[in-house]
C-alpha cells in the first residue's frame, strides 16, 4: 500500500483492462478531437494518419476533413474499409471504430454543401471570417471523409498506473 492507502501496482499485477461498453466507446469518441485513421495500402498494410475529427453518435459517423489529393483519400476510393482509434485517459485505454468510409465531392464554391459540412470540423469560426474560410477550403480542394461506423470496441484500465 502507498501512503494514501491505494494499492501499489507492479507490472503484471493489479486489475486488468476491461472492455468498454458501446456507450463508453461512443463517449470516448465524442470527448476527443484527434485520433488515428487507418486505411489500407495496395499491399494490405495499414496506412495511419493523425486526424482532427467530429463524432456524430446519432448517425454513427466520424467526419474527417481532408485535402483531395492525400494518400488516405486515394486508399479509401479504392477500398472504403477503415478503422479509427482514439486514446483514452491513460495509454492503456482507447476506443476503436470500424466501418466503411465514403469520400464527399471536393468543395468547388464558397458556401456549397461540402464546405458547410467542413465548417464545424474546424472549430468555431467568427462569422466575419466565414467568407475567407470558405474561399480557403475551395483553394485547398477540401472534402469530407465520412466513416460510417459498423463496429466499436475499446478497453479501459481503471486502476492507477505507476
Amino acid at each position: 500500500m502507498t501512503d494514501d492507502n491505494t494499492p501499489e501496482y507492479r507490472p503484471g499485477q493489479g486489475p486488468g483492462p476491461r472492455a468498454l461498453t458501446q456507450e463508453e466507446a461512443s463517449r470516448l469518441l465524442g470527448g476527443q478531437h484527434f485520433g488515428s485513421l487507418a486505411t489500407l495500402k495496395r499491399s494490405g498494410q495499414p496506412h495511419l494518419a493523425s486526424m482532427v475529427y467530429a463524432w456524430d453518435p446519432d448517425e454513427r459517423i466520424i467526419r474527417i476533413p481532408s485535402v483531395a489529393d492525400r494518400i488516405k483519400v486515394r486508399h479509401l476510393l479504392r477500398d472504403p474499409r477503415a478503422t479509427f482509434q482514439v486514446q483514452g485517459e491513460t495509454v492503456l485505454s482507447y476506443a476503436v471504430a470500424e466501418g466503411e468510409a465514403e469520400v464527399s465531392d471536393v468543395t468547388t464554391r464558397p458556401g456549397d454543401a461540402v464546405v458547410r459540412e467542413l465548417l464545424p470540423l474546424f472549430g468555431p469560426i467568427d462569422p466575419a471570417d466565414e467568407a475567407e474560410f470558405f474561399e480557403r477550403m475551395v483553394q485547398d480542394r477540401r472534402l469530407v471523409i465520412r466513416l460510417r461506423v459498423s463496429h466499436m470496441y475499446g478497453i479501459a484500465l481503471d486502476g492507477p498506473l505507476t
